[in-house]
């Protein structure tokens, strides 16, 4: 059996886009030169007030410092794991920040849907992570096809590409 550390199981794909290095790197930039200073003084104000076993304002300045302090720790790690790719496919078939419109034979309804990274997906946008179960299985495939989406062992199903609109890595969408 295979272990893996909890920062090793915590961290997204480390398969990055320069969009997404160079997002990383502005909010890391955000985080330390505005935030952190802001938070900082915050924490010296609120603690001005007095008995800090009892002073709400004082944990609640201390909890945000903390939570910024944290944000800037997880996405350093995730540039220090970085490998650049480049996510290039054919014309005619299905590639990464692509928009797809799909049939699914099952529920009989269409959606369409962005194949994004692991870092930017956001399934209440319909931005689905290129290592989910549904891009897996329509990735390099054509308009037209008919798919099978394998959940897992017990699920799948079919899926028609309906549609192809090929997409660019969007620097607008955001770094979860």
């Amino acid at each position: 059996m295979q272990y893996v550390s909890a920062k090793e199981f915590f961290m997204p794909n480390n398969e990055l886009t320069e969009v997404e290095i160079n997002k990383i790197k502005e909010e890391i930039n955000h985080r330390q030169t505005v935030l952190t200073p802001k938070f900082i003084a915050e924490v010296q104000r609120t603690r001005a007030f007095g008995d800090l076993s009892e002073n709400d304002e004082y944990r609640s300045a201390k909890r945000e410092l903390n939570r910024n302090y944290s944000r800037i720790r997880y996405l350093k790690a995730i540039l220090e794991n970085a490998v650049v790719v480049n996510y290039e496919s054919d014309e005619d078939t299905v590639g990464l920040f692509d928009h797809v419109t799909l049939w699914n034979e099952e529920d009989e309804e269409e959606r369409t849907i962005t194949i994004v990274t692991p870092l930017r997906h956001d399934i209440l946008n319909d931005r689905i992570s290129k290592d989910a179960p549904l891009a897996q299985a329509i990735l390099g495939h054509k308009e037209g096809e008919r798919v099978l989406v394998k959940v897992n062992d017990k699920y799948s199903y079919y899926v028609v590409i309906r549609e192809l609109i090929k997409g660019v890595d969007d620097d607008s969408l955001i770094i979860n």
